[in-house]
């Protein structure tokens, strides 16, 4: 009988223990499930990049190979999907950058008639389904008479990305400082001069987290280009048609490809602003 007590009380504390260790870590395991549950598609891709599958369609483990990152552009019609998903990604997302930019700028500095309309106007199309966008320009284009091509999908991405640009930059330029303008223009500069070495400086990594969600979102995008792509074949494009017949693995290859330079520029970013952080305390 004494035996078992101590068991028992020795039990009782173990449990304690680990009630206690789940009590106070229950965020830490809950983000790291959550975590663990978002990048486990990206790891089924990543994984399968490497697949050496013993058909056409690239769903079960055959093997390990090289060969696909090797032949990555091995299927027909792959570059040029690639390389044309590129093109209206990097156009897209500067021009949207620069426009929202301007526009954050306009609302936030400025008072003018019109101004909770076009408050409005900008979030209408964070709001409304890809499907409606999507049609809605196919009809605008067909009724202008647009042959469809780049410029029907330049012109679609950068009307959906534009939205995107303007709440990362007024989400910036909300909590900027204003009197840092004013203390350079007391010491002489002008507007511009004053935009260039203060306002600029301050709000760019704003705008970079914008051109770079810009450019995600632009090369990513299947519904709004299927409506108005017309002949030409981005990348979603691609990956929806090669679906039906078979995945091949180089698209899991080319997949890969995005997520690691979208991960490296993002790292990059936030290690740019931690040394900026870090040298203007030393200042």
């Amino acid at each position: 009988m004494s035996a078992v007590a101590p068991t028992a009380a020795a039990r009782g504390r173990n449990l304690a223990g680990v009630w206690a260790f789940a009590r106070h870590h229950v965020l830490t395991i809950y983000s790291l499930l959550a975590f663990t549950y978002l990048m486990l598609p990206i790891g089924v891709v990543i994984a399968f990049s490497f697949n050496n599958p013993a058909g056409r369609f690239n769903y079960v483990w055959d093997g390990f190979t090289f060969n696909n990152w090797r032949n990555w552009d091995g299927v027909p019609g792959l570059r040029s999907a690639m390389v044309l998903s590129i093109e209206i990604a990097v156009v897209a997302s500067l021009l949207a950058t620069v426009l929202g930019t301007l526009i954050a700028l306009a609302l936030v500095r400025y008072g003018f008639r019109g101004r909770g309309v076009t408050n409005l106007l900008i979030f209408l199309p964070l709001s409304t389904p890809e499907i409606v966008l999507g049609a809605s320009l196919l009809t605008l284009f067909l009724n202008l008479n647009f042959v469809f091509g780049f410029t029907t999908i330049l012109i679609a991405h950068v009307m959906f990305c534009i939205s995107f640009a303007v709440v990362t930059v007024k989400a910036r330029l909300i909590g900027f400082d204003r009197h840092l303008e004013e203390a350079a223009m007391d010491l002489g500069a002008n507007e511009w001069a004053t935009f260039r070495k203060v306002t600029l400086p301050l709000i760019a990594p704003a705008i970079l987290a914008s051109l770079l969600l810009c450019f995600a979102i632009s090369i990513d995008d299947f519904v709004v280009t299927y409506f108005n792509a017309g002949p030409r074949i981005t990348f979603p494009l691609f990956v929806w048609g090669a679906a039906r017949v078979g995945a091949p693995p180089q698209v899991n290859v080319i997949g890969t490809a995005i997520f690691l330079v979208a991960v490296t520029a993002m790292v990059g970013n936030v290690l740019v602003q931690m040394r900026r952080e870090r040298s203007s305390a030393r200042t």
